[in-house]
């Protein structure tokens, strides 16, 4: 097994948004298929009862960083622990501690939505804790992830968006402490969307749930992520909040506000002090004010551009310097 990587210090781990215990640390992570490296020194690390995204274009390698977090790959090289445990050599016990939700799973198809959610959840039954009993009582699953109403339906007939909401129910029925999502909302309408992001929110306060999250809806990565990291050219070029990631990119903020039922629109690279001469202009005159910086698709666009421009090395040199 190999030596586990060395705890981040209080101020580390306060730089890069996690506040508890360290339950996901990847070190150096290299993975290679032939001559084609895919990960070339991964480091990463998770906080207990955080919210991490992790993006990249495809083929950055984020389903092979995922599965070797899960223990379905054997990496190359470099250090893994996920909680406490190499998982190249996780036992069923450690197992029962993680949960899963794939990008797209069609298995099942004949079972009923309530008896496969209660088989899945008896796995989990052994391997209870004080202050977490598992697994979740399966009707108020049900009903939590919207599918009560389905619950003595055939899966194989439900819609995509109800299919959707079963993956998600099976990957938090043992009440995981680090739960790894693949594409959770691909197929849910806008409400699907919306209920899924309370319930993750819930997840995550009421069991101080880790999410690792893998989607290519950067809308959504800045709703649920308190950190993102930027996966390109097979190493991490980019790890912070999303107001952090901003200042990568050296763009205007804009400023809009209404002063006698007229709307102004103004860019400036001093947001606080033009909105500072604004008040001192118009006083409470002024209403619906707002400072747009620039987003996370800017940011991550601008990331993509300079990987492939070959300045991507270059933009975590300048990342990590600037919050030091």
């Amino acid at each position: 097994m190999n030596t586990p990587a060395a705890p981040l210090s209080r101020a580390q781990a306060q730089a890069s948004g996690g506040s508890g215990e360290a339950v996901i640390r990847v070190r150096d992570l290299r993975m290679s298929y032939g001559a084609n490296e895919v990960l070339r020194g991964v480091d990463l690390t998770a906080h207990r009862g955080e919210v991490v995204a992790l993006l990249g274009p495809n083929g950055a390698g984020k389903t092979t960083t995922v599965e070797v977090m899960e223990g379905f790959r054997k990496r190359s090289g470099g250090e893994v622990e996920v909680l406490g445990a190499d998982p190249e050599h996780g036992g069923e016990d450690w197992r029962a501690g993680l949960g899963v939700v794939l990008q797209s799973w069609r298995d099942h198809g004949r079972w009923r939505v309530r008896d496969l959610l209660h088989h899945f959840g008896r796995f989990h039954a052994p391997y209870s804790a004080p202050g977490r009993v598992r697994p979740h009582d399966t009707d108020d699953l049900l009903a939590r992830v919207g599918l009560a109403e389905h619950a003595d339906q055939r899966i194989n007939r439900l819609s995509g968006g109800q299919r959707r909401r079963l993956d998600v129910a099976i990957g938090v029925v043992g009440r995981p402490e680090v739960l790894f999502l693949d594409e959770p909302t691909a197929g849910l309408d806008p409400v699907g969307r919306r209920d899924f992001h309370d319930f993750m929110h819930d997840i995550v306060d009421s069991d101080d749930t880790t999410v690792l999250l893998t989607t290519h809806d950067l809308d959504e990565a800045e709703k649920l992520a308190d950190r993102v990291l930027v996966l390109a050219g097979g190493v991490i070029v980019a790890d912070g909040s999303p107001e952090q990631l901003s200042s990568l990119v050296e763009r205007d903020s804009e400023v809009s506000w209404t002063v006698d039922g007229q709307r102004r629109v103004h860019t400036t690279d001093s947001p606080a002090r033009h909105v500072a001469e604004l008040y001192g202009e118009y006083g409470e005159d002024l209403t619906d004010l707002r400072v747009s910086r620039p987003s996370l698709e800017d940011v991550y666009m601008e990331l993509v551009r300079r990987h492939e421009s070959g300045d991507a090395e270059q933009a975590a040199h300048e990342f990590v310097k600037g919050i030091r």
